[in-house]
């Protein structure tokens, strides 16, 4: 399949993970101490007292994840069918969607070092990151180019972050909770790729 040829938000899907990957990675290669995903958060890599020369990394990479997230999310329009009620749910599913793509800018913007902007920005991230979730796992549940075990899994990422949010707020299930929606993001990306030959607006 010719990669010019790919719907933006399956472009916009790959880069999401590529940006953060390569710049979280990048950042925790020069974290100066030993760095543990059971004792540090994810934006310890941004504190500029604990990461001198990494944190500008891990800040810029959640802005430009949060930059691909806005085309990501506006690519979910290829979903829409002619059932009313799955295309508002799509809608609201990119509402949130943006939102949540602003709020991870947020965090880059205000890392650790202004630490109650970075609480606030994160705590909306990852509730606004459930919503979303949810709300694309009921929108794509019952459409049939949707497959059955990325959706599966999707449900399964939402509950882990339903207990990061809710229960377990560990350094630990943060990682698992980003990193499992990343690789939703790819999954999400393979499923429609494979259903692109389908005129899903048409259904």
């Amino acid at each position: 399949m010719n990669p010019l040829k790919w719907p933006i938000g399956c472009v916009s899907g790959i880069a999401v993970i590529a940006l953060y990957c390569t710049f979280t990675f990048t950042s925790l290669a020069l974290y100066p101490t030993p760095y543990s995903p059971v004792t540090n958060w994810l934006s310890d890599l941004g504190n500029r007292s604990f990461n001198p020369v990494g944190a500008v990394f891990y800040n810029i990479g959640c802005v430009l994840t949060g930059i691909a997230l806005f085309p990501f999310f506006a690519g979910l329009y290829k979903w829409y069918t002619r059932e009313k009620w799955r295309k508002i749910s799509l809608i609201a599913t990119q509402i949130v969607g943006i939102f949540a793509a602003f709020s991870l800018i947020m965090i880059g913007v205000f890392s650790e070092d202004f630490m109650e902007q970075h609480a606030f920005w994160s705590s909306v991230f990852f509730v606004l990151n459930l919503v979303v979730l949810i709300l694309v796992g009921l929108s794509l549940f019952t459409h049939p180019s949707y497959i059955k075990p990325i959706a599966y899994y999707g449900f399964l990422v939402a509950g882990i972050n339903m207990v990061f949010v809710l229960v377990y707020n560990t350094p630990l299930f943060e990682w698992f909770t980003v990193f499992t929606a990343l690789g939703y993001v790819g999954l999400l990306v393979y499923n429609m790729l494979k259903a692109q030959s389908w005129s899903l607006r048409n259904l």
